[in-house]
């Protein structure tokens, strides 16, 4: 089984399941990032565009806006769950989705704008994952898509794993360029694989925000250990009573961060990348 499929079959199973059934929160958390990535990309009237990794598609849906009745915005994932619940939610006569893995789809040349939300760094081969998507753009058209930076400038994942670090199963080193969340930490091997991938103009800007987990400690820590991040990665084959203790000890962290009934908010740390196709 290869990397990607390894991917698709996570994101088809319990993991996507949970992410449909709590995606309110989920894009609730993202709502920065997702924000200052569709400022970047500047999507606009009569465009093509592509969102990789869609999700259950928000992002798309205003993308849809942007480009209007004369353009077309194709939204691409791996995780049916997420894609029935797009569909479901679909508003735009000009946007559809597909079941696809962009590293393996058969692109034409006729998107002008490729966009993403945290979702292409899950690629086993990083660099003909974007070399195929480049297949996708049209003359002049462009990348623009964030990532995140490193798990140590994150502080929604670095404090839910140092809490989480005393009760959670042991675990095999991970290579910090293994597909996951925090693939593309490295902006110069970032910059090294879209290059590699034929991209031009390649511009990759620090985003700072903060990220809304939650009006409680149990929710923010079900998101943090659950959903999202490192922990949730540390705990994708543990027993459920080892989730239980680790969500509640990362809870009793997190419960420090929350004024009165105010949502638990910690910083986010973001690569936006943008470049020429």
């Amino acid at each position: 089984m290869t990397a990607n499929k390894a991917q698709i079959a996570y994101w088809n199973g319990p993991t996507g399941e949970e992410w449909a059934t709590y995606n309110s929160q989920t894009e609730r958390s993202l709502t920065q990032a997702a924000a200052a990535a569709l400022r970047l990309a500047a999507a606009r009237p009569g465009e093509r565009v592509l969102d990789i990794g869609c999700g259950a598609g928000a992002t798309s849906q205003l993308l849809a806006e942007k480009a209007g009745p004369g353009g077309h915005v194709t939204g691409m994932d791996v995780s049916r769950p997420l894609l029935d619940l797009a569909r479901s939610r679909r508003q735009a006569r000009n946007l559809e989705f597909i079941e696809a893995d962009a590293a393996l789809y058969p692109f034409q040349a006729e998107y002008d704008l490729i966009f993403s939300l945290f979702g292409v760094m899950f690629f086993v081969d990083p660099a003909a994952a974007f070399a195929n998507i480049r297949k996708a753009a049209a003359p002049g058209g462009r990348l623009a898509f964030v990532c995140w930076r490193p798990v140590e400038e994150n502080e929604w994942a670095s404090l839910s794993y140092a809490a989480a670090s005393p009760v959670l199963p042991a675990q095999k080193p991970v290579h910090p360029h293994a597909p996951g969340p925090f693939a593309f930490a490295d902006a110069g091997r970032l910059r090294d694989i879209l290059s590699a991938a034929g991209f031009s103009d390649i511009e990759i800007e620090k985003f700072d925000g903060m990220m809304d987990l939650g009006d409680t400690p149990r929710l923010a820590s079900f998101q943090v250990t659950q959903l999202m991040g490192p922990v949730a990665r540390a705990l994708r084959n543990a027993d459920d009573a080892t989730r239980v203790k680790v969500q509640d000890t990362v809870g009793e962290a997190l419960a420090k961060f929350q004024t009165g009934t105010e949502a638990i908010r910690l910083g986010m740390a973001c690569w936006l990348v943008r470049a020429k196709a």
